[in-house]
């Protein structure tokens, strides 16, 4: 019988949690997204929502090393010091206390070019209303409204501001385009060798704590990439 033919032999990297984080799903999705789908340029304004998740974390890097200025929204004070002090980002945006609308309007002055869109919602919402005219956004996921039973509705301004400022809405798929997908490992890889993109991770001890890391991940509690040690 024929096995492991879904399988893909990957190249030994240490620490061996790094092939499950930044060269995994979620660092290659951060690459292909960020830099393949949403094009940042120097000089540009760029929002990353759930920036201090395993995704977010890692596309903020990328659009600052694309000569972007990079803000992020994360949840509580700690998390944006961390994106800030560690991460590289210009600023950050507490969502939990700050009034989102206004706190994009002072830290984006000159509006945003570029949307990385990890959770929909009411901050999807907030966003649109500061984008620049031919402005993009990039859908990678809708995490506000993964654990719940009465998700918010659809945020104002859609379709209406998508035609008035001309903007680009677009979701994707990791592994949409098997061009894109052949260039993420190589460039994290030389990237992270060379320290211009940092690494989080989150280990939760145990695989009996497994059930309440998914819930703490659910619930915003984790910084970077929630992994289960069960050895």
């Amino acid at each position: 019988m024929q096995r492991g033919k879904h399988l893909t032999l990957r190249t030994r990297r240490e620490p061996l949690t790094h092939l499950m984080s930044v060269f995994g799903v979620t660092g290659r999705t951060a690459h292909y997204g960020m830099s393949g789908l949403g094009k940042p340029q120097p000089g540009e304004t760029v929002v990353v929502s759930a920036a201090a998740g395993a995704t977010g974390s890692i596309a903020g890097q990328i659009a600052r090393l694309k000569g972007a200025r990079v803000v992020g929204v994360a949840g509580g004070p700690t998390k944006c010091k961390r994106l800030v002090d560690e991460f590289g980002f210009d600023t950050a945006i507490d969502y939990k206390n700050q009034n989102l609308f206004r706190a994009l309007k002072e830290e984006c002055p000159n509006g945003i070019d570029l949307y990385f869109d990890n959770v929909g919602g009411s901050t999807l919402e907030a966003v649109l209303f500061r984008m620049n005219l031919n402005g993009r956004i990039i859908c990678c996921g809708a995490v506000s409204q993964y654990d719940t039973g009465s998700p918010d509705p659809g945020p104002r301004g859609v379709p209406g501001l998508l035609v008035t400022k001309r903007l680009t809405m677009r979701g994707f798929i990791f592994g949409d385009d098997a061009e894109l997908m052949a260039n993420t490992e190589p460039d994290l890889v030389e990237w992270v060798d060379n320290g211009s993109i940092r690494v989080a991770e989150d280990i939760v001890e145990g695989l009996e704590n497994a059930p309440a890391g998914l819930i703490g991940l659910l619930a915003g509690d984790n910084f970077g990439k929630r992994m289960v040690r069960v050895s």
